[in-house]
């Protein structure tokens, strides 16, 4: 399944996708939070699916897509230097205040604030930037689907949903001037997430998804999931190790080589620029920098 959350008409609404369709399930405030609490229910995306003779029926290009979990309920958790290539580059880029290693011995662990999330084509505030040192970051988002405390790496994809494009905007002055990430990465609307997501009995081999990232049509970044230094498994391992994992959680799994960052001189963002992040699978997720 493909599952939204849309406006329509004045109305938000929620649902799946059947071809150039959306399946409403859920309307009105409560479908703000239908994704995710569907997610909560073990029977949750069968009692979706079952609506599909009776509920009413959108077009697809007559709606507005917000992210499909528009108010997570904690923040998104995301991993930094999880692909070779681009540990190197951000390691020389001089940007890297988070350790002395090039390439991790261990996940490198930060977050997104909720309210960092916004929907596919909403603009991104590169305005809110200060530094006007905005750059991109395409990543595949993992949506936690049960409740996982100390789970093996061999039980972990056990725990998954499903899974969303989610693009890391980051503030690179601001990153490293406060020698951390949340500031930087944390401005309202620097995680642009979707179009859809979906469910995990849709992607046979995450390993074989290809991500790619255009930047006005440029292709600046391309690598394969299982390029990935920490795999799904082990992140999924190391977080449940300590904390409890819930439904609805979202991890940002990390990004390719390819950023801004990693030209000499960076080539960050500017207003107008379009962002279109594509993984194998899962749509196109294209936003404006404003």
């Amino acid at each position: 399944m493909k599952l939204v959350t849309f406006r329509h008409g004045g109305q938000t609404g929620a649902g799946f996708l059947d071809g150039d369709q959306i399946v409403v399930c859920a309307t009105g405030d409560a479908s703000v939070t239908a994704v995710r609490d569907l997610i909560a229910k073990e029977d949750g995306p069968k009692r979706w699916l079952a609506m599909a003779g009776q509920a009413p029926r959108v077009a697809l290009g007559a709606a507005t897509l917000l992210a499909p979990i528009p108010e997570p309920r904690r923040n998104i958790f995301c991993v930094g230097k999880n692909y070779r290539a681009h540990a190197a580059e951000f390691h020389a880029s001089g940007f890297d205040s988070s350790a002395q290693e090039q390439v991790p011995s261990a996940p490198v662990i930060f977050s997104k604030a909720t309210t960092a999330v916004v929907g596919p084509d909403a603009p991104v505030r590169g305005s809110l930037d200060p530094t006007a040192s905005v750059d991109y970051e395409g990543e595949l988002g993992v949506v936690i689907g049960k409740i996982a405390f100390q789970v093996p790496e061999d039980a972990a994809m056990e725990h998954v949903f499903g899974f969303v494009i989610v693009n890391d905007v980051t503030s690179r002055e601001l990153q490293r001037r406060h020698n951390q990430w949340l500031i930087g990465k944390g401005l309202d609307s620097f995680c642009p997430m979707g179009p859809w997501l979906v469910t995990a009995d849709e992607v046979p081999d995450v390993g074989a998804m290809e991500l790619t990232t255009r930047i006005n049509g440029e292709l600046r970044q391309n690598a394969r999931v299982a390029d990935l230094i920490f795999d799904i498994p082990t992140l999924i391992a190391t977080l449940s190790r300590t904390m409890t994992l819930l439904p609805g959680d979202i991890i940002a799994t990390g990004t390719p080589e390819g950023v801004g960052i990693g030209f000499k001189p960076p080539r960050y963002l500017n207003k107008g620029d379009r962002m279109a992040v594509s993984i194998t699978g899962l749509g196109v997720l294209e936003n404006t920098i404003a």
